[in-house]
């Protein structure tokens, strides 16, 4: 489910709890995301990324947050590759090179603050 720019998906989650883990689903052979809010100060997006599945290595100018909902993943962060799992959550800094790769299916929250 990819959003163009602007575009967000909050059907069912203004004023209202949901688990974040249920409002993006895994597609075989896939990455599935969900813009949840996009402002001008940041965005909010849920992935969903089939076992293997991955983002090659980029950079970004802002700081992001990438918080696992479930599975296991490893994102590689300026050479080094740290695993994480559910629960756990780790900083990608502006302007440092990037990638990640599904070792499970697994699904994120990743914050972006714009500033």
């Amino acid at each position: 489910m990819e959003h163009g720019k602007g575009q967000t998906d909050r059907a069912g989650l203004v004023a209202q709890p949901a688990r974040l883990a249920d409002l993006v689903q895994y597609q075989e052979g896939s990455v599935v995301s969900r813009m949840i809010i996009n402002k001008k100060a940041g965005t909010v997006t849920l992935f969903a990324f089939d076992e293997g599945q991955g983002l090659s290595e980029h950079t970004t100018p802002f700081d992001a947050l990438a918080h696992i909902l479930h599975g296991a993943a490893e994102i590689v962060i300026a050479g080094t590759p740290p695993r994480l799992k559910a629960g756990e959550t780790v900083i990608l800094p502006a302007n440092e090179p990037h990638a990640l790769k599904a070792l499970s299916k697994f699904k994120m929250l990743l914050t972006m603050i714009r500033s």
